[in-house]
């Protein structure tokens, strides 16, 4: 086993305290990794604090990872040591399933392995990236582009894919109207990624405290959802919705601003149950759908579309002792608009 250093919560309050984790020995198609930079995700939170179901403690969370190929297995034909290279929210999947056949690992019959909180085919319960290496096998290893660096790339492996996987899958492109529910972590990236793909974006925030953000950031239309006149003036407007708040919404409301055949999808992950009217779905043939972040094929071609046109997220680098202030911080929404953690800071 390779014991690295790790930052980890015992509890589900917390706090993050430095600690020793296991890595496997290397198989022969296994990466090992230098993490340089690792993203903070609200999902981490949730699974932390036991909101999505019970958890192993400690627990190190973490799955935008970002850093360079220190040693490889003796089959490895993907990687060589110095690659630069991220994984994302998923380590394995079955590989046999006819989804992951199709490159959709992420929705594996039998259940892909997470970054952390997962038992793997090995045994041992999966931990993230706040944490100095990982070992991943290389199928589930991606190649980050020269054009972006590392602090920048690390929250596109879940914020990124989570939000261009939708926009693509639905056909977010010229001609078509987009909006984006929310502007914070994900909703930033959903902004930048449609209006690169030539869609007529909006974006729908409780208010218009981040107008001057989103116009910036590629949004041609920006409403408050506070002012009720939004959904008078906006129905029937949208062939695709992207809600990335992870809260309850009033579902119905947003279904309204959909046009024939628009499609309402959600990315953001509440806990509590979300309730839908099916009269506001039959009267125009409005679907409402979901999106789990993407397969390895697609993350890779979010991450070459990236580097093509210059996108990345808005990022704050942080300590790794500041990992429990930037939760606080997350969870008020006071960030603009991903943290990522500077792993070299990890003994601190």
């Amino acid at each position: 086993m390779i014991n690295v250093k790790a930052r980890a919560t015992f509890t589900p309050e917390g706090p993050f305290q430095l600690t020793t984790i296991e890595r496997r020995d290397l198989q022969p198609h296994d990466v090992l990794i230098e993490i340089k930079y690792a993203g903070i995700c609200h999902s981490d939170i949730h699974t932390a604090r036991g909101e999505w179901g019970p958890v192993n403690y400690p627990l190190v969370p973490g799955h935008e990872i970002a850093g360079i190929v220190t040693q490889i297995g003796s089959e490895v034909t993907k990687y060589a040591i110095g690659d630069r290279v991220g994984v994302g929210c998923m380590v394995d999947s079955c590989g046999e399933c006819v989804n992951c056949h199709q490159g959709e690992e992420q929705f594996c019959l039998e259940g892909n392995t997470g970054t952390y909180a997962s038992v793997d085919r090995y045994g041992q319960y999966t931990q993230g990236g706040y944490s100095t290496h990982i070992v991943v096998t290389e199928d589930f290893v991606l190649r980050i582009p020269e054009a972006i660096e590392l602090d920048v790339a690390a929250p596109l492996l879940c914020a990124g894919i989570t939000t261009y996987s939708p926009l693509r899958h639905w056909g977010a492109a010229p001609g078509k109207k987009v909006a984006i529910v929310g502007l914070g972590g994900l909703g930033h990236m959903a902004v930048k990624l449609a209006h690169a793909m030539g869609a007529e974006v909006t974006v729908l925030s409780q208010t218009l405290k981040k107008k001057e953000d989103g116009l910036r950031l590629g949004a041609d239309h920006y409403y408050a959802t506070s002012d009720p006149e939004t959904f008078k003036s906006l129905a029937g407007s949208f062939d695709l919705i992207v809600n990335t708040v992870s809260a309850k919404l009033d579902l119905n409301a947003f279904l309204s601003l959909l046009a024939l055949d628009g499609t309402l999808v959600n990315v953001g992950a509440p806990a509590e149950p979300l309730e839908v009217n099916v009269f506001s779905l039959i009267g125009q043939r409005r679907s409402f759908a979901g999106s789990l972040i993407g397969g390895i094929r697609e993350t890779q071609e979010m991450l070459d579309f990236c580097a093509e046109h210059n996108i990345g997220p808005e990022i704050e680098v942080i300590s790794a002792n500041q990992i429990d202030e930037a939760w606080e911080r997350v969870l008020a929404s006071d960030v603009r608009y991903r943290f990522v953690i500077d792993i070299s800071t990890m003994e601190d």
